[in-house]
């Protein structure tokens, strides 16, 4: 009996001690995201560093001038901070450029009606005449082939799928039309179309047109036609043209070069761990933009969030166990070479990376995060959902990371993306209004916070064991 109790009053001291710690590192983490949160919010540097990026830099496409600016501006920076390494990693990048501004018109019975419309980055010119042709509305290509070459041959293609606007998640709506801006170009020069015309990705009615990457595949040189996209409110005046009209022609004019591939580079600035100095943490976004506006949202945003996590980790006074490594990807918009050169020398080098966060989906007010992991580690960011609620992030879902993280996937790592509030992204994504009086002060330095938080459990803690059973969610 005596054995008895003695066993009992042990299991329950061990249970209260266990209770005792546990709440004793609760309170610690909960200390540690106020200290975070209130020192980006009081002593943020992320709105002064995207306000260079964005006006004393400007647009970022890769290979330009501006993209090589914006490297060597980040890394003086990044050197400021006193990290333990700040580098160059070199990649070969595109080097397309737009040209002298695209003009485009619809004729109607000798009436000219002027709409906007840019060139689709990667596509080529229309040749200093321009390309004039009838038009035929589709909108998808299913209805291209439906319709066959006798019917496309020798015309402009005009896709007019718009995005969902019932869906709540306006990236989903996003992915349900873009592969008409990205194949478009490839999928009607198969019929025989003489240029191709793509309603801008966008939920709202304005005159923006939209830019973003396209691609021809395999096609040949000679075979390839140029690609434009269209604001949303000419889309819509195209459209009811057509409907009064469909013998009606478009003309359009674009002056677009693609040049051979440029050396440029990623970003790199370490803290080296001082417990487990081989397993890495990364923060990123990034570093190039279209050139149409000044990438602000996409990804100026981005670069500068991770830039502070850093810092405030630093000023937090936290010293981390594990190595955090922040990267600045070249080349995300236009051909992901900074991401995939980035995971081939981590993989040579045999680096352990345990976690990857990404912020590439705008400076707009925090929500929380995706993350591509197995069940066993999401599990374990679950266990942390409650100390992000004081700051009204609320949303952990399995499935997604980001594009720049994602070449680092392995079946016991965790990649994420930062998750703003996604209603308003579209209206700026690869247009001329992507600028910095676009972004707001407190929205991205609230990201900041939460991304900074995030590093800090994970470097704190470290993955869950990964057991056999568990499978990777993408």
């Amino acid at each position: 009996m005596n054995n008895l109790n003695k066993t009992t009053k042990f299991l329950v001291l061990t249970i209260l001690l266990l209770f005792f710690t546990l709440n004793i590192i609760s309170q610690t983490d909960e200390t540690a995201l106020k200290t975070i949160y209130k020192s980006s919010l009081t002593n943020g540097k992320s709105y002064e560093w995207l306000e260079h990026l964005s006006n004393k830099i400007g647009g970022r496409l890769s290979g330009s001038k501006n993209a090589e600016l914006a490297v060597q501006y980040t890394k003086n920076e990044l050197e400021k901070l006193g990290l333990d390494n700040v580098w160059l990693q070199p990649v070969m990048v595109p080097k397309w450029e737009r040209g002298e501004k695209e003009m485009a018109y619809i004729e109607t019975e000798g009436s000219i009606t002027k709409v906007n419309i840019c060139a689709l980055g990667g596509s080529i010119a229309t040749g200093k005449n321009g390309v004039t042709a009838q038009v035929i509305e589709v909108k998808d290509f299913n209805e291209l082939a439906t319709l066959g070459k006798e019917k496309i041959k020798g015309k402009i293609v005009f896709y007019n799928r718009p995005m969902q606007a019932d869906l709540i998640s306006t990236f989903n709506a996003y992915g349900g039309c873009v592969n008409q801006r990205y194949a478009g170009a490839m999928e009607a020069g198969k019929y025989g179309a003489v240029g191709v015309i793509v309603r801008s990705m966008n939920l709202r009615d304005d005159d923006y047109p939209h830019t973003g990457s396209m691609s021809y595949g395999d096609v040949s040189i000679n075979q390839r036609i140029p690609s434009a996209a269209i604001s949303t409110n000419d889309a819509n005046t195209l459209s009811a043209a057509l409907q009064q009209d469909n013998n009606l022609k478009f003309y359009f004019k674009q002056s677009c070069v693609q040049f051979d591939d440029v050396q440029s580079h990623n970003v790199i600035g370490e803290i080296k761990g001082s417990e487990f100095p081989n397993e890495y943490i990364i923060v990123g976004g990034h570093l190039d933009s279209w050139d149409l506006g000044d990438g602000a949202h996409d990804d100026g945003a981005g670069v500068v969030q991770s830039m502070d996590v850093i810092r405030l980790l630093k000023e937090s006074g936290i010293t981390p166990k594990r190595t955090i490594r922040i990267v600045l990807f070249m080349n995300e918009e236009n051909g992901l070479r900074g991401a995939t050169e980035y995971a081939r020398v981590a993989k040579e080098k045999n680096e352990n990376h345990i976690f990857a966060l990404e912020s590439d989906a705008g400076g707009f007010t925090p929500r929380g995060f995706s993350f591509a992991t197995n069940d066993t580690n999401f599990n374990q960011v679950l266990g942390w959902k409650s100390l992000f609620k004081p700051y009204l992030i609320h949303y952990f879902e399995q499935g997604g990371s980001g594009a720049d993280v994602g070449p680092l996937a392995s079946d016991t790592n965790v990649l994420a993306g930062l998750r703003p509030d996604s209603q308003r992204y579209f209206d700026h994504h690869h247009a001329a209004n992507d600028t910095f009086e676009h972004v707001n002060k407190r929205e991205l330095e609230l990201g900041a916070a939460t991304m900074t938080s995030l590093v800090y459990l994970y470097d704190n803690y470290g993955v869950n064991p990964i057991s056999k059973q568990s499978t990777l969610k993408d």
